[in-house]
């Protein structure tokens, strides 16, 4: 039987598709930008026939048709390994949680821990001649989520980027079960707002310390797409990318010529990345791009592969951080607003590079005027969880300074934190930090 025949004995229709979840089964929907679609709204169109169905997702950019019915808690439950504010609003519909985990164990997980899945659903590039169907800038763990189901669905997506160069970025035909054609819907976008003069000064900060040669991962959000503008417009040189995530700022980066990954240790001249997101211009760019190198998540996220390149950059966001050095990045209290994800991955593997740094950013307060909150606290609140733990805190930066945690100790860390604290918030800080007994009377007050 040829490829084409194969394809056209699987093929089947979106409601046929959405027939083979029972009720009480696990169901998976991919990661990101790769959620299953078509097959999504017949479930829901299904939703009177089931109960106690659970699906499972992550960096959710859309709302999915199954938490759009009504009473959907009473029917679905959504388990995301990665908050969004689409996956927050779930959450505060009452029928959906997190599921913690460092991201480059996830792989891991799908095959030795989780339980299995009954049906298991992705978003894919059309085959090629060859009997493969890409997944897209997802390869991160699918082909894990495939091995543990019983029931294979792919959904073809003529707008799929096609994303070369690593292993398991793609599924045959002979492998998959089922394939549905779907309405070809466009890539899910995911803009970045400008950066404001907070994100700015906390660029120029982290800047400074980049060499030429180095090797870059970027967390999403104001301040590392701040950084990636300031890169770009900058004399660095010889860049490499070596991420979890994939977002514009590198293809703005690219397009000024400061990538070629000549200075890596390990896929040399190759952008590494586990997932993708981002406008147009970044579908584009991945697309067919053999610069670039598609890869499962366990070998990008893995300290002991970050820890094996040089001058390794890692620079994440965070919520807040504490006197200890704590850094919580995905909490607030008992309000869950991301997750782990690859942050303790890339902070450990950048303690392991060579000249490598985990740069952890944030604001030094929020708030509006008159009701503002620092950002640097005494200890993390109740139920805010620490990302970071304090043994694995490297720079820290905010727009008052930057400082290295790494060989102080406690009296050594409050003082540091305290100096690009936001100043209206030290001397309150210095009294907390003694009522702690981490502060000495011979600090500068």
């Amino acid at each position: 039987m040829s490829f084409v025949d194969e394809y056209q004995s699987k093929l089947i229709s979106a409601a046929d598709a959405a027939k083979m979840v029972k009720s009480g089964d696990w169901v998976d929907y991919g990661w990101c930008v790769g959620h299953s679609f078509v097959v999504d709204k017949a479930i829901a169109e299904r939703a009177d026939e089931l109960t106690d169905v659970k699906f499972r997702g992550g960096v959710t950019m859309w709302m999915p048709a199954v938490m759009q019915v009504e009473n959907a808690g009473e029917r679905f439950t959504w388990n995301s390994w990665h908050l969004t504010g689409v996956d927050r609003k779930i959450v505060d519909m009452g029928c959906g949680f997190y599921s913690p985990m460092r991201y480059s164990e996830l792989p891991r997980f799908y095959r030795e821990n989780v339980e299995p899945i009954a049906v298991a659903i992705c978003q894919v590039a059309p085959m090629d001649k060859h009997g493969y169907f890409n997944f897209g800038p997802q390869a991160s763990h699918q082909m894990a989520t495939f091995d543990n189901s019983k029931i294979k669905i792919v959904e073809v997506n003529e707008n799929m980027p096609r994303c070369l160069g690593g292993t398991e970025v793609a599924i045959h035909v002979s492998q998959v079960d089922f394939i549905v054609e779907g309405p070809n819907p466009p890539m899910a976008q995911l803009g970045s707002a400008a950066p404001n003069e907070v994100d700015k000064r906390v660029a120029e900060l982290i800047v400074e310390e980049i060499p030429n040669g180095a090797c870059l991962q970027l967390g999403i959000g104001g301040m590392p797409n701040a950084i990636g503008m300031m890169i770009a417009d900058s004399d660095l040189k010889d860049l490499g990318v070596h991420t979890e995530m994939y977002v514009d700022a590198f293809v703005d980066i690219a397009a000024k010529g400061k990538i070629n990954g000549s200075k890596k240790n390990i896929d040399r001249y190759r952008q590494a990345y586990a997932f993708g997101a981002g406008t147009q211009k970044l579908y584009d760019y991945i697309n067919d791009n053999p610069e670039l190198m598609s890869a499962t998540v366990d070998y990008t996220n893995d300290p002991r592969t970050i820890g094996l390149i040089d001058n390794f950059m890692s620079i994440n966001n965070a919520v807040e951080v504490d006197l200890f050095g704590q850094v919580s990045a995905e909490s607030s209290g008992f309000r869950q607003i991301s997750g782990t994800g690859g942050q303790l991955d890339f902070v450990m593997g950048a303690y392991y590079s060579k000249g490598g740094k985990s740069f952890i950013c944030l604001s030094s307060a929020y708030g509006k005027t008159g009701e503002m909150q620092s950002r640097i606290v005494p200890t993390l609140a109740p139920g805010t969880i620490a990302t970071d733990p304090r043994t694995t805190s490297h720079w820290l930066v905010t727009e008052y300074g930057k400082v290295c945690m790494k060989g102080m100790n406690t009296w050594q860390r409050a003082e540091a934190l305290i100096s690009i604290a936001h100043p209206d918030f030290r001397d309150q800080l210095i009294k907390d930090a003694e009522n702690m007994k981490i502060w000495r009377r011979s600090n500068k007050r």
